[in-house]
C-alpha cells in the first residue's frame, strides 16, 4: 500500500446475495464468478479490485456496461456497503467504520456529483449550492459564502439566484459540480458525471474540470464509459472487465502495452495524436556534437561523415545548446576564433519530451531540420523528423 496515496483500495469484492462469504471463497478457490453463480446464485459485482490513487490526480475508471465501475465506485463513500476488503483515507478504512463516523468522514472528506443532476427544482441555484452544507449544520452565512464561493469556481457566480429550470444542462451540472465543491472535499468522485450531456456541452465541462484542475489541484475518481473522455481528462486510467480491475496506468501506457484483448479493443481506432508524447518516438540517430572552443571544423567533418546537413549541439551532460548546419559552420571557420555557439541557427524550438504529437505537427511540418526533443531538466532526449512522425502514425494505424 502507497503512504502517499490520496486512496488505496485492497482486496476489494461486492457480492449480491445473502451469503457473501462463500461466494468469495469460492473465488479465492479458483472459481470464476459466472462459476461462483452457477453455485451459488450470488454475482460479484467488484472482484478482488487493488489499486492506489496519488494525491491531486484524475483517476479515470472505465469499462463496459456491467463491468463494475458504478459500483466500485459507490463502495469507496459506502453507498453500497463493500462485502470484502479496505478502502483506506488518511490512514482510515472506510469499510470498517461505523455509521456515525462514515457520514462525519464524508462530511469532511469526501463529495460525489451523479450523471443525473438531482437538483432540487424549488431552490435557488445558491440554496442548491449549498445544500450539502446545510444538511451537515453549517449556519446559514458560512454556507451561502462558501457556496457563492463554490459558484465562482464553476463559472456561475452571476446566477445565485437563478432556478434549475432557468439553466442549459451544462450549467446545472455545473450546479451539481459546485454543491460538492463547497464541502471542500479532499476526494472527489464523478459517476459519469458529464455522460448526459449533449457532445458540445461535455467537452465544455471537461474543459471546465481541467481548469479547475489547474488552479487548485483535487484527488477525483471519475467514471466512464467513454474512452475519448478518459484519455482526455486522465491522469491515470483503470480498466474494469467483468467487476476487475485488468489494468491502471498512464493513457499512453495502456496505449502501447495493453494488458489483453480487452483492454487493446478499448483503445481501437483511438487518435493517437492527443495520446502519445514526443518523448515516445524521438529517435538519436541524428549528428550530436559537444558545445566547446576548437571544435567547428570536428563538428563539420562529423556532418560531411554521416551524409548529413545539420548537428544538435549538447553540453557535457548532454543539455540541449542549440542546432548547426553545415552552412553556418562553413560561414562560423571563415572567423577569427569560430565557436560553435556562434554557429547556432536562431528559431529552432525544442519540443518538450510530455507534448503530445497532435500539438507539433504543424512545427515539425515547418522547421528546416528534425526538431530537438528535450526533458524538463533541458537535457537531449532525440529528434523528431517529418519522416518519424510519418511513420509512427502508419504505424499505429496499421495496429488499429
Amino acid at each position: 500500500m502507497d503512504a502517499d496515496a490520496a486512496l488505496s483500495v485492497r482486496d476489494l469484492f461486492k457480492v449480491f446475495g445473502d451469503r457473501p462469504d462463500q461466494a468469495i471463497k469460492l473465488y479465492r478457490d479458483g472459481l470464476e464468478k459466472d462459476e461462483v453463480f452457477e453455485r451459488t446464485g450470488m454475482t460479484i459485482g467488484v472482484c478482488d479490485a487493488s489499486f492506489d490513487v496519488r494525491e491531486g490526480e484524475i483517476f479515470v475508471v472505465m469499462g463496459l456496461s456491467g463491468s463494475g465501475k458504478s459500483t466500485l465506485v459507490r463502495m469507496l463513500n459506502r453507498l453500497i456497503d463493500p462485502s470484502d476488503g479496505a478502502i483506506v483515507v488518511k490512514g482510515q478504512d472506510i469499510a470498517r467504520m461505523s455509521d456515525k463516523d462514515l457520514n462525519n468522514f464524508r462530511r469532511k472528506h469526501i463529495s460525489m456529483v451523479f450523471q443525473s443532476f438531482a437538483l432540487m427544482p424549488h431552490m435557488t441555484v445558491l440554496q442548491n449550492a449549498a445544500f450539502g452544507l446545510e444538511l451537515s449544520g453549517v449556519p446559514q452565512a458560512e454556507r451561502e459564502t462558501r457556496a457563492q464561493a463554490a459558484l465562482e469556481q464553476v463559472g456561475l457566480g452571476q446566477h445565485p439566484k437563478s432556478y434549475p429550470n432557468e439553466l442549459s444542462g451544462g450549467m446545472q451540472q455545473r450546479v451539481g459540480l459546485a454543491r460538492a465543491l463547497a464541502n471542500d472535499p479532499s476526494i472527489l468522485l464523478m459517476d459519469e458525471a458529464f455522460s448526459a450531456l449533449d457532445p458540445l456541452i461535455r467537452t465544455e465541462m471537461q474543459d471546465e474540470l481541467l481548469e479547475l484542475q489547474e488552479k487548485e489541484k483535487r484527488t477525483i475518481i471519475f467514471i466512464s464509459h467513454d474512452l475519448d473522455e478518459a484519455m482526455r481528462i486522465g491522469d491515470r486510467i483503470a480498466i474494469m472487465e467483468g467487476g476487475k480491475v485488468v489494468q491502471v496506468g498512464r493513457p499512453d501506457e495502456i496505449l502501447n502495452n495493453p494488458a489483453n484483448d480487452y483492454v487493446r479493443s478499448f483503445f481501437r481506432g483511438v487518435d493517437i495524436t492527443g495520446v502519445i508524447s514526443v518523448g515516445d518516438i524521438a529517435q538519436k540517430k541524428q549528428v550530436t556534437v559537444i558545445d566547446g572552443q576548437g571544435k567547428v571544423h570536428a563538428a563539420r567533418e562529423r556532418i560531411a561523415a554521416a551524409d548529413r546537413n545539420f548537428a544538435y549541439v549538447v553540453d557535457a551532460a548532454q543539455r540541449f545548446r542549440g542546432v548547426v548546419s553545415a552552412d553556418s559552420l562553413k560561414a562560423e571557420m571563415k572567423t577569427e576564433d569560430p565557436q560553435i555557439a556562434r554557429a547556432i541557427l536562431p528559431d529552432i524550438r525544442p519540443l518538450s519530451a510530455d507534448e503530445r504529437i497532435g500539438d507539433v505537427i504543424g512545427a515539425v511540418n515547418a522547421a528546416p531540420c528534425g526538431l530537438p526533443v528535450v526533458d524538463a531538466d533541458g537535457r537531449y532526449r532525440g529528434v523528431v523528423s517529418r519522416a518519424i512522425l510519418l511513420g509512427a502514425l502508419e504505424r499505429e494505424s496499421e495496429d488499429v
